[in-house]
């Protein structure tokens, strides 16, 4: 064990010794935090809703009818009272609410009938986009019925100032944490191969093992100062409040981190210079993380064989169970799925990286 402890020990020396390394696993974070976090903007085409509708009367099935048979929309449930309308955003099975008054048609001539729309503005171009284009399905409805005008009332859950920051935080929180925690495994265990320095390293008396996880372990150190950094940054600066439990979304970090340091190691076995690391951990893994994992674009909206491309891609999982745990105050028992895949995906690279290393270098 003093073996192993002593390998951790000369693994921070060298990167406190390399300005550049320090660079980019402390100064590259915070730079993304603050340009991403600051600058992204986006739109989205597709809503689920969810109809509340108590009088079930012509002109509400009229209205349903048209908002379902827009092609932006779908109506996906009915709900049965009030009640049920937060619940179904927990569950993420809506994106807006229809909640039409009671005695809804009988109400219309003495202007007492109402239409609340209840919107998830976790993703604020989504909420602005769904409630405009809704508002405007209504009037459409209500002008061919020859009905008189109806006051409609939005409300937006989780993110009532529209913050953008709200959608992006999350995302650029899966994007550093993976390239920079496989980019430097990948990028560190290389270059002993390049030096010729690996091989040193595995006549010394501590298994093959222990030595790629000695290495990896100031990486995820860092790591962790990095989550902290960003975390901080999301709070204080972005203004991104922390809904949830920060002790869950502490161990969703810690998974993704895991996952990523075990990419970094399977890419350091199957490429034989720094260059080639590079590539293939930073640029490789970068846009595949922007346009895939749902950082910019909604999963639910891509092609299906995209979606499917996405399942394997763990930056999805961390960023979708982080919004729920960071902005909607959701806690382990909504995100378990996502953990469990994190899980499994951090086992499955980890064997994966230790029989490709035994394999190439024993």
């Amino acid at each position: 064990m003093k073996e192993f402890w002593a390998f951790v020990k000369i693994e921070f020396f060298h990167i406190f010794r390399d300005r550049r390394t320090m660079l980019i696993l402390l100064g590259m974070p915070v730079l993304q935090i603050m340009l991403f976090g600051f600058a992204i903007t986006t739109e989205i085409n597709h809503s689920r809703v969810a109809v509340l509708d108590p009088s079930r009367d012509a002109v509400t099935t009229r209205i349903t009818q048209r908002i379902d048979g827009n092609r932006y929309f779908s109506v996906v449930k009915r709900l049965d009272a009030s009640s049920d309308m937060e619940t179904v955003f927990r569950r993420d099975e809506a994106d807006v609410v229809v909640a039409f008054t009671p005695r809804f048609d009988e109400n219309l001539q003495t202007g007492e009938a109402g239409i609340q729309l209840v919107v998830d503005a976790t993703d604020p171009n989504t909420a602005s986009m769904t409630s405009s284009y809704v508002q405007g399905i209504i009037g459409q409805a209500l002008q061919e019925g020859r009905t008189p005008a109806v006051d409609i009332q939005t409300h937006l859950l989780f993110n009532p100032q529209m913050k953008s920051a709200y959608n992006f935080v999350p995302g650029v929180m899966g994007l550093i944490l993976m390239l920079i925690c496989a980019m430097m495994t990948a990028i560190s265990i290389v270059r002993e191969k390049e030096t010729g320095t690996m091989e040193v390293l595995l006549v010394s008396p501590i298994r093959p093992i222990f030595i790629i996880l000695a290495k990896a372990v100031p990486y995820f150190a860092l790591s962790c100062v990095n989550l902290a950094t960003i975390l901080l940054l999301s709070v204080y600066v972005l203004h991104v409040p922390v809904t949830g439990s920060l002790w869950v979304l502490s161990l969703l970090s810690l998974l993704l981190i895991v996952v990523a340091l075990s990419l970094g190691l399977l890419i350091s076995c199957v490429v034989r210079n720094q260059v080639a690391a590079m590539i293939v951990s930073g640029i490789g893994l970068m846009m595949p993380v922007m346009l895939l994992s749902g950082m910019i674009f909604p999963v639910e909206s891509m092609p299906v064989v995209l979606q499917w491309i996405s399942d394997i891609i763990p930056a999805r999982w961390y960023i979708q169970a982080v919004r729920k745990v960071m902005i909607e105050g959701l806690g382990l028992v909504a995100v378990w799925r996502e953990a469990l895949i994190l899980a499994g995906m951090a086992a499955l690279l980890i064997g994966l990286s230790l029989k490709s290393f035994k394999e190439r270098l024993e």
